[in-house]
């Protein structure tokens, strides 16, 4: 029977860190392509007017369509394992991620194939392309998305993981919706904005209207995106209980909360 317990714990924690892993690699592999919201939705730009000659426009870096999804994970690890499980696969992560970056740094630098960048000369206009270029140009300023986001990453997850246990001791464990929601308001404001600034200010370029404007667009995204995913991580809880049993999801989430330091 404990087997079985365990066996059913373990099954849980691979699961959940296999969504989480997934979904970040993905983020930072994508997160280097800016889109238009409004134009995505058929809509003008919204120039909303901001400092001097400053407008803002909703333009968000691709990996927010993943982030919601390692926000929700996160929050289900906290709960179910506690800051420990956080801390580990945030971790694990990371390792990932790093290695991520050492392949594309020898990737983008071994020569290419004369025939590769023949059948890639032109695209399907007509127009010259150079393949060799679009492909260190995306990879490479992916490799400092990759550097920004480990660092803010770690801070993120760490500084989430402990409100989210703060604001549990505070509530009782009560008010689910506001430990994940809080946690990941704070966390996500560090993240947004230290993210951005490495991968882009740095790593791109960027004036500090552009990197302000976007980190400002995606953590105004990342606020409602977590308000609106609340039910989610509610159905989510009922579905790991029942999977579980009453008896054990309620041991692993009182272990859980017992650790409130920071690290």
């Amino acid at each position: 029977m404990i087997n079985s317990l365990r066996s059913k714990e373990n099954s849980l924690f691979i699961v959940l860190s296999g969504i989480f892993l997934t979904n970040a690699l993905l983020a930072e592999l994508i997160g280097v392509k800016i889109f238009s919201l409004e134009k995505t939705l058929g809509l003008p730009p919204a120039r909303i007017p901001m400092f001097g000659d400053w407008v803002l426009n909703f333009d968000l870096t691709a990996g927010v369509l993943l982030w919601p999804v390692v926000f929700i994970t996160t929050d289900i690890i906290n709960e179910y394992f506690g800051k420990k499980g956080v801390r580990r696969i945030s971790f694990l992560t990371v390792g990932f991620i790093a290695y991520s970056f050492l392949i594309i740094v020898v990737v983008t630098a071994v020569t290419p194939a004369d025939f590769w960048l023949d059948i890639n000369a032109e695209d399907p206009e007509g127009n010259a392309f150079n393949m060799e270029y679009a492909f260190r140009k995306i990879f490479r300023q992916g490799g400092w998305i990759i550097v920004g986001s480990i660092i803010a990453f770690l801070i993120g997850q760490l500084l989430d993981a402990f409100v989210f246990q703060k604001i549990r001791k505070v509530t009782k464990g009560k008010r689910l919706w506001l430990r994940a929601t809080g946690s990941t308001l704070i966390s996500q404001f560090v993240d947004s904005f230290v993210v951005l600034w490495i991968a882009f200010y740095i790593g791109a370029n960027w004036t500090v209207q552009q990197w302000f404007s976007v980190a400002l667009v995606n953590y105004m995204y990342k606020f409602v995106i977590a308000v609106a995913l609340t039910p989610t991580l509610y159905i989510a809880h009922n579905i790991i209980d029942k999977y579980l049993g009453k008896d054990l999801a309620k041991e692993m989430t009182d272990a859980a909360s017992e650790d409130t330091s920071l690290l």
